[in-house]
């Protein structure tokens, strides 16, 4: 017999999720051999090794089935994927195909439902469309379309993946660290400091020189900027051979002292970058910043736990650099006034450390009222200002908070980004609209 190529609309994600939703129709059904088939559950998607759907229930002619199902767009993938001889596949009890292309009427004795001719053609073209869509989002011109309460639910759960993405960096570190949480916030709010550009650059900073160490010096401002700046490879002269002014050859000196005492190998320092970025945001400055930031809380971790509201979490980080910084943006390159990182740059570090770390010490204490906290503060902080953002503004999905903002991010990135349409609520809502 001759078969035509499968439906080039048609692929095994979403033939899955066809099944998985029953986004056919279900009147009728027979399997090849002509027995009535009855969906009572389409059974669990199966993400690792073995059948598509475990524990499903289907009634075929009077009898009810309860086992796995496997779903291929062909019939003939059974053997080609090698079925026949898994035995994690002995408890199959219906093999579901988009297109049946073999003589034979079943698979090794298991019947066979062919959905060719029961999905609509409707939905195999907006899936279409969407996979195509090169707009900001793939569904750009129909978005508006799905209903808030939608929206809220989704928004809530990509809220929530998106404090696990940073809680498993942070835990990463509490394993290296033996569960000490102070160094943990340490590494995170200088890697904090240095995002977007020098973020890991920041981060290597910070494990060279652990916090208990600066602990030792945090009561004197010239230290801590001495060991920061000169572990960050700052402390000799800059590319343009100015000379280092009074502050940097004091700098210098400490450093020097410190860096035989304590056996440190500094950075290279020519592997900072300064290009097209704000002075406000140039790593001299950032540094400047965590050496106020350690110099004012002794127990900083502390400090964040033990802080009642957002406004007071916004009032802990809100720190001046040393005077120098007032007249610098570079060591030894002075400037007649400085713009230092303001209200929006700590807003950024609750958004994107701060309160990502809270959540993740909840999860670890098993608290969660602290996560919920954490959560709670997101959504009282004010939306985020960036081009995602206004995309998302742009399409008529306003933010009305940072939470709601970072579940838009997420959204973007972690789906829309990778045509992840399917496991999108938004874009599945979107492909059954008129026809579940």
């Amino acid at each position: 017999m001759t078969i035509a190529p499968v439906d080039p609309l048609m692929s095994e994600d979403l033939f899955q999720h066809i099944w998985q939703f029953r986004l056919f129709t279900q009147s009728g059904l027979t399997t090849l051999e002509g027995e009535h088939v009855q969906i009572d559950y389409p059974g669990r998607l199966n993400r690792h090794a073995g059948p598509d759907f475990t524990g499903a229930r289907i009634r075929i002619g009077r009898t009810l089935w309860v086992g796995n199902v496997e779903l291929h767009l062909k019939t003939s993938d059974w053997f080609r994927h090698g079925h026949q001889h898994n035995l994690q596949y002995r408890n199959v009890v219906l093999h579901i195909v988009f297109e049946h292309d073999m003589d034979v009427t079943h698979t090794q004795g298991i019947p066979v439902l062919e959905l060719r001719h029961c999905i609509p053609k409707l939905l195999l073209h907006r899936y279409e469309w969407l996979r195509q869509s090169a707009a900001f989002i793939p569904c750009a011109g129909s978005v508006r379309e799905v209903p808030s309460l939608v929206w809220t639910g989704w928004k809530d759960r990509l809220l929530i993946e998106r404090l696990e993405q940073r809680a498993a960096m942070f835990h990463t570190w509490l394993v290296q660290t033996q569960a000490d949480w102070d160094e943990v916030c340490y590494r995170a709010l200088a890697r904090g400091l240095g995002l977007p550009v020098n973020g890991e650059l920041f981060l290597e900073l910070a494990m060279s020189l652990p916090y208990k160490l600066l602990l030792r010096h945090q009561q004197d401002m010239v230290r801590l900027e001495a060991l920061l700046f000169g572990q960050a490879g700052m402390l000799t002269n800059s590319p343009r051979n100015i000379a280092p002014d009074h502050y940097m050859q004091r700098l210098q000196e400490e450093y020097a002292y410190l860096r035989h005492k304590y056996k440190l190998t500094p950075l290279e320092g020519q592997r900072w970058k300064w290009l097209r970025m704000r002075p406000a945001s140039f790593p001299s400055v950032r540094i400047a910043t965590m050496a106020a930031l350690l110099h004012q809380h002794n127990r900083l971790f502390s400090s964040i736990l033990e802080a009642p509201d957002v406004n007071s979490l916004e009032r802990l980080l809100a720190v001046q650099p040393a005077d120098y910084w007032h007249t610098h943006y570079r060591l030894g390159v002075p400037v007649a006034r400085t713009r230092l990182p303001g209200r929006r740059a700590v807003h950024a570090m609750l958004i994107n450390i701060v309160l990502p770390l809270l959540y993740m010490y909840g999860r670890e204490k098993k608290d969660s009222l602290r996560q919920e906290q954490a959560i709670s503060f997101l959504g009282q902080l004010p939306p985020e200002d960036n081009h995602l953002i206004h995309g998302w503004e742009a399409i008529g999905i306003p933010s009305g908070s940072a939470g709601e903002t970072q579940a838009l991010l997420q959204l973007k990135q972690g789906y829309c980004e990778q045509k992840r349409c399917l496991e999108c609520a938004v874009g599945a809502r979107l492909l059954r609209s008129g026809i579940a």
